[in-house]
């Protein structure tokens, strides 16, 4: 029996990070698959974005204050820092979209956009589920899953980059795609960072 309770509302700021991390995913993917770069919809995702930003220094500042968290410092630190990464990804490329006057996204950048929106979702599941050590199962399952939709993601840009440098002749086009390529593809594998630290998590205390 435990004499001090361990502070639970650090799962409650996990899944509110989540949930953030989510819903800019889905803008995201809206703003490639209908050709829109308006300026409240960047505006939109920069508010997430900062949003997120806000709820990790809370999660940091509830860790300091914390005596017995439920799970180890280290970990909740790499959790929260790595989630947080995802929307940074996900606004820099966007903001990088409007930047760059894209007219008309790549086929790609679609595809890009929906296997990043998968492992999000798998890894809201796995993040809400973190809770309780029931879970570990689905949730190793889930990390699985996030890792082959990873493996998915470097096939598109490897496929991607191998058709840009072939057909692409304007080289400061060029440059302005690779870039926007290879950020939607580290969102993606930071997306399996994430995973790695919530299975890291469930091995040590499951």
């Amino acid at each position: 029996m435990r004499l001090i309770p361990r502070e639970e509302k650090f799962f409650d700021l996990f899944e509110e990070l989540i949930n953030k991390i989510e819903e800019g995913g889905e803008l995201f993917l809206d703003m490639v698959q209908h050709y829109e770069y308006t300026e409240p919809k960047i505006a939109k995702l920069k508010e997430l974005e900062h949003e997120a930003d806000v709820i990790t220094h809370r999660t940091y500042e509830k860790m300091h204050k914390t005596f017995l968290t439920p799970i180890d410092r280290e970990d909740i630190y790499d959790l929260v820092n790595k989630m947080d990464s995802i929307l940074d990804m996900i606004e820099a490329s966007a903001a990088r979209m409007s930047l760059y006057k894209v007219k008309e996204p790549a086929r790609e950048i679609i595809e890009q956009a929906k296997i990043l929106n998968k492992a999000i979702k798998k890894l809201k599941i796995i993040v809400h589920a973190l809770r309780d050590m029931k879970n570990a199962k689905m949730i190793l399952d889930a990390c699985v899953e996030i890792n082959t939709l990873e493996n998915e993601g470097d096939i598109v840009l490897r496929m991607t980059m191998a058709h840009l440098f072939e057909c692409e002749k304007d080289p400061i086009e060029l440059i302005k795609w690779k870039e926007i390529f290879e950020r939607i593809e580290e969102a993606i594998d930071v997306c399996e960072d994430v995973s790695n630290i919530v299975e890291g998590i469930v091995l040590k205390h499951g």
